[in-house]
């Protein structure tokens, strides 16, 4: 049986009542860097009660509710701005963690509006020390290979941040650039004139393997996001960004939210199914998503052609101008990103 959201009635900011998907889980968000850029409009928001999203296509409007949230997975290269605001989120009971992307690309400049990364590692570090260090992922993602920055060099620097961020993560995620199926991305880089040398099966094991032998001294728990190879020889496993076990084990004393995570509805009564369904487990996995991810079932609530990053990797931004009309357009008016 596919998973729903729940929906409910509210009251828009200009009075109109109009109908919401209520999640219990917010992805904040794989579609743009809600932490780095709109920290301000996030909290704005949660405030109020719902945001607005539009489709990319038609503009057209939908709603979601936070009625019913009880936890947000923060994905960004840069929390600092957000960290001032988590405390209303926990006044609010609201659960949270962060995957946190920290790559060095610095030299190429393929993150070109991201703070150097000394300051990135020393904002991850402010942050685990701030919540615990098991809510705060380090990912390396995507690698990518060009001829100048090949399987030893990659290695070299995320040796070089694993060592600094050793004792404030228990997990590093990260992914092989698949780049000539995303047209979107592939096209990016020609731009840009990056000659980028896509990952086979013998180059992704070749990393792995040495990964595995770095790993020794940091001592993680080591996964690849949406990767089809097994990796399992190595202890690494498939990753759950949006990770039911992860929020049943940091969040183990909410006990609605851990009924939620294991049969789909909580204990007050609120379902995703039919009230004459049998309490019995199931599976939340996120039917939109790819297929080697196992991600928990989420409400998205980023929009496209919005992150001000610009990485030249990105499959999210169409154009720099289209992504600097649209931040103009909620600087104008904060219910819209």
């Amino acid at each position: 049986m596919q998973v729903k959201h729940q929906k409910v009635s509210i009251i828009t900011d200009d009075g109109k009542s109009v109908e919401a998907t209520a999640p219990i889980v917010i992805s904040a968000s794989r579609r743009t860097d809600i932490p780095a850029f709109y920290s301000k409009w996030f909290i704005n928001r949660l405030r109020k009660g719902y945001c607005v999203l539009y489709n990319p296509f038609n503009q057209k409007p939908s709603y979601v509710s936070f009625k019913k949230t009880r936890v947000v997975v923060f994905w960004t290269k840069n929390p600092k701005p957000l960290i001032p605001f988590l405390c209303e989120l926990e006044d609010r009971s609201i659960h949270y963690y962060f995957q946190f992307t920290l790559n060095d690309y610095e030299k190429e400049n393929f993150e070109p509006n991201i703070p150097k990364i000394q300051e990135r590692i020393e904002t991850f570090k402010q942050l685990s020390e701030k919540i615990g260090k098991e809510k705060v992922i380090w990912r390396f993602d995507p690698l990518i290979q060009t001829k100048d920055v090949g399987i030893e060099e990659l290695l070299r620097r995320v040796e070089y941040v694993g060592n600094q961020l050793k004792g404030y993560t228990e997990k590093l995620v990260f992914s092989f650039a698949d780049i000539e199926n995303y047209r979107k991305v592939a096209d990016n880089l020609r731009r840009e004139k990056i000659d980028y040398i896509d990952f086979n099966d013998r180059s992704m094991f070749q990393f792995a393997k040495a990964l595995f032998v770095l790993n020794k001294n940091w001592k993680l728990k080591l996964a690849t996001c949406a990767e089809s190879i097994d990796l399992e020889q190595l202890e690494i496993e498939h990753n759950s960004c949006i990770d039911g076990e992860l929020i049943k084990r940091i969040f183990y004393d909410d006990k609605d939210l851990l009924h939620f995570l294991t049969f789909g509805k909580t204990t007050t009564n609120d379902t995703l199914f039919p009230s004459d369904t049998p309490e019995k487990s199931i599976n939340l996995k996120d039917p939109n998503q790819r297929k080697y991810c196992g991600c928990t079932i989420s409400k998205d609530i980023g929009i496209y052609n919005t992150c001000l990053h610009f990485c030249k990797y990105c499959y999210a931004n169409s154009s720099k101008e289209l992504v600097r009309q649209n931040y103009k357009s909620h600087s104008q008016n904060n219910e819209r990103m």
